[in-house]
């Protein structure tokens, strides 16, 4: 795992011919980056020079009849880089360290690099918004590389979790999800709150207070994963911590393609299928270049629901796809201009029923869902060598719709008939033995703008300052009763506009200690509606209006500090100060709205990281933090049945985590992650303790122990023909649904496996893979409707599925 500044980003895979061949070539000599691009337009080979440093480094003339490899190879030797093949296809360089008592090599007329910067070979965090070098980052990170994603079939965020212990999810179902990060978990449902975690696509915001849309990670250069509170760069909705996608940008000059697929068989289910396509052409020569990516998921279902007598009532769809295009436009500056789109559509939902027989659920009505979600986005950025600046700017429309079994309704009589009802949210009455359903509509629209300039640290300082503006607005809708008489229920508007100020700036006193400080202002204006509430008296009615209609104004100022200490070569110690917040909001209980408030963590964290994963033969990183949440903002289930939000209290929680790796021979490497959260509801709120029980309880969601071990083995077999296998177990605790006796169902404590090997050469490969080597059912959710809470509900793993795919590049 590992990830770089990409100036020159992997693109798609070289052909076996290419390489095979060859050719008369002419390189003149000159930077390592426009020898790379002379080579790709004379051979049709796909290099990334990772590193803008590496990309400017001088090369010789290579002249002569020779393949495209050889050539590489003798680019690799004079720039002092490492040549490694880049997944199913391609080639990639990467700066190997420099010798003691050498300097780097530079570019002709830039300011030499110092210390600082990253050496030759070191890894760069570009979630740091400051290009900081992994060794100089004051916390946990986590760099998974995008050719590591894509093995084996590229998966949504299931990909990102199966390869972390400290990241969990709820399993709602695709675009449905809540993701946490450490023991800062709030809720299990999809409401009003806003996430604990920030997802990002670059520097713009992917959602506010919206679920996960799980976008495939198709095409992705690196996934980047920053543990705890993020507040000082990324602001409101970064509690638990940070989740940036960086996807391939494109080459200029280049046309290059991809297409991949596969079929899978899973265990008592039916089968699916996976197609996706990559294409990167030159627009206008070497002065613009357009990227895209499509894509089509489909998953075989695997839930029987023997009341209605179906069979795998719960296949999932997803198609989607991106579009990027690139224009150099001249002295330093670049635009690109971008968008995605993603449907996704589950026949049903993922929940079993735990004490029915197993993979079967019994309910009257299917209860699907249909998530959707599009992004357009605009990115100017420029480089002056020791200062940069970027600006990104984006709209975003998210959409979910779901079902829900809510029951059968007896008890009460229907005025003038004498039937049997039960009275539903807004007055909503049906006949006894009718079977209801409840439907919610989660609607949000983004508009998100950040601008920053940075200097990375040179010469014993650097910095950082941006400006950034948030406007968002949900609506959330709900209704009850026969799927041809919904009436609706109370639903709510939330609108958050905010604008922050940040900085940060960090200066090395003397050699191998960095002090960093920094802070956010913080100014949100918040507002927000009740819709469709239920008549009340004329006078209570009135005075309900106003109070949650008016506006109110927020505003926090976010500090942050941090000490590294770099006491051997490959050993630094850090401790850091941090905060994160989230606004208020208004939330449903009842036929009623009312307001939460916002909510603070503060978290202390120190530290150790040693060597570099995926470049030494040991690496490690191991941290411990406490954390104190005040107002916790999370669910409990209301008076009908419904889940609720409100501020339960203030916590505490402790994490202790730990991530290894270990190559003990050429080609094998073998990691391990762990992590251990404590948490408590230390002082409940005296109005929710009444009726959550929530007095000394653990924060739900969240395991309090989690493992993962992984190996992953490379080796050339001859003619051009490599070997991949790839596999890993993750263990997850055991944890709770949610606060109180009510949502205190239990979940967790399963593992899960998988394994995949790929045979092929550059250009082409054949992929055999596995998921949940072991078919155990397990149980990652206990919920799958809240009107049957109580009744013993499990989210199963994916029975074990098979998948056998190729792939080709041209």
């Amino acid at each position: 795992m590992k990830i770089a500044h990409c100036l020159f980003a992997p693109l798609l895979l070289a052909s076996g011919p290419a390489l095979a061949a060859e050719p008369t070539l002419d390189l003149p000599a000159g930077k390592l980056g426009d020898a790379v691009r002379a080579l790709g337009r004379a051979t049709r080979t796909s290099v990334s020079v990772e590193g803008t440093e590496l990309w400017e480094r001088k090369v010789p003339a290579i002249r002569g009849r020779m393949t495209a490899r050889k050539a590489l190879d003798r680019m690799a030797k004079a720039a002092g880089a490492e040549l490694r093949p880049a997944g199913p296809g391609g080639w990639r360089l990467l700066a190997k360290p420099a010798r003691t008592g050498q300097p780097a090599i530079r570019p002709a007329g830039q300011t030499p690099p110092p210390s600082q910067i990253a050496a030759p070979s070191e890894i760069i965090v570009t979630a740091s918004k400051r290009d900081v070098r992994l060794r100089d980052l004051p916390g946990q990170a986590s760099l998974i590389d995008g050719i590591d994603l894509a093995f084996g079939g590229a998966g949504g965020t299931d990909a990102i979790l199966s390869r972390l212990a400290s990241v969990s999810s709820t399993h709602l179902g695709a675009g449905r999800n809540k993701l946490f990060i450490r023991g800062i978990a709030d809720s299990s449902f999809t409401g009003p709150t806003q996430s604990t975690v920030g997802q990002y696509l670059g520097d713009l915001r992917l959602t506010y207070n919206a679920p996960d849309p799980d976008l495939r990670l198709y095409d992705m250069a690196s996934v980047e994963v920053l543990e705890g509170p993020q507040g000082t760069l990324y602001g409101a909705g970064s509690l638990g911590g940070i989740i940036r996608l960086a996807p391939n940008a494109p080459v200029l000059g280049q046309f290059q393609g991809s297409v991949a697929g596969g079929v899978s068989a899973t265990a008592h289910g039916d089968p699916g299928g996976d197609l996706s396509a990559i294409l990167n052409l030159p627009v206008a020569g070497d002065r613009a270049a357009l990227r895209v990516v499509g894509y089509g998921v489909s998953e075989g279902g695997f839930i029987d629901n023997p009341l209605r007598g179906e069979k795998d009532i719960n296949r999932t769809r997803t198609a989607g796809g991106r579009a990027t295009l690139r224009v150099d436009a001249g002295s330093g500056w670049t635009i690109d201009i971008g968008a995605i789109g993603q449907r996704t559509h589950g026949d049903d939902s993922q929940y079993a029923d735990r004490d029915g027989p197993p993979l079967t659920r019994s309910s009257a009505i299917a209860q699907g869902f249909s998530a959707s979600y599009v992004l357009g986005q605009l990115v100017i950025a420029k480089d002056w060598g020791g200062i940069r600046f970027r600006s990104s700017s984006g709209a975003i429309g998210q959409h979910l719709r779901e079902r829900y079994d809510a029951g059968v309704p007896s008890g009460s009589v229907v005025p003038g008939t004498g039937v049997d009802a039960e009275p539903l949210a807004a007055g909503v009455v049906l006949s006894r033995g009718e079977p209801r359903v409840f439907v919610q509509r989660n609607s949000t629209r983004l508009i998100a703008s950040e601008s920053r300039l940075w200097r990375p640290t040179a010469d014993g300082y650097g910095w950082l300052i941006g400006t950034s503006f948030t406007a968002n607005r949900t609506r959330l809708k709900r209704a009850m009763g026969l799927d041809s008489s919904l009436l609706p229920a109370t639903g709510i508007v939330n609108r958050t506009d905010e604008y922050t100020l940040y900085g940060e700036a960090s200066i090395a006193p003397v050699r191998g200690l960095t002090i960093t400080g920094g802070g956010r202002l913080s100014h949100a204006r918040l507002s927000g509606a009740a819709e469709d509430v239920s008549p009340l008296s004329s006078a209570v009615a009135e005075l309900a209006r106003a109070q949650l209609i008016a506006d109110r104004t927020t505003t926090r100022l976010l500090p942050s500090g941090s000490i590294v200490a770099a006491i051997l070569p490959k050993l630094s110690l850090f401790t850091r100060f941090q905060q994160g917040f989230r606004p208020g909001g208004l939330a449903i209980e009842g036929d009623f709205v009312r307001r939460f408030r916002g909510d603070r963590v503060s978290t202390l964290e120190s530290g150790l990281r040693f060597g570099e994963p995926g470049r030494d033969r040991i690496d490690l990183a191991a941290s411990l933090s406490h954390s104190r949440w005040d107002d916790i903002q999370a669910d409990f289930i209301d008076s009908s049945g419904l889940p609720s939000t409100a501020n339960i209290g203030d916590g505490r929680i402790w994490t202790a985590s730990l991530a290894a790796g270990w190559k003990p021979i050429s080609g094998l490497r073998l990691d391990l992650g762990v992590t251990y959260n404590d948490s408590r509801v230390a002082e409940p709120a005296p109005e929710v303790a009444r009726i959550a029980l929530v007095r000394m309880s653990r924060v739900p969601n969240v395991a309090r122990y989690a493992a993962r071990v992984g190996l992953d083995y490379q080796r050339a077999m001859g003619d051009g023909f490599t070997l991949r296998l790839n596999g890993w177990a993750r263990y997850v605790g055991r944890s709770r649904l949610g606060i109180g006796p009510i949502l205190g169902e239990a979940q967790g404590d399963y593992l899960d496996t998988a394994l995949a090997l790929r045979v092929g050469r550059a250009g082409w490969g054949v992929t055999l893979g596995a998921t949940n080597l072991t078919d155990a059912v397990g149980n990652r959710f206990a919920l799958g409707t809240p009107f049957a809470i109580g009744h013993s509900q499990i989210t199963p793993l994916r029975p074990r599925t098979v998948r056998l795919g190729v792939d080709a590049s041209f």
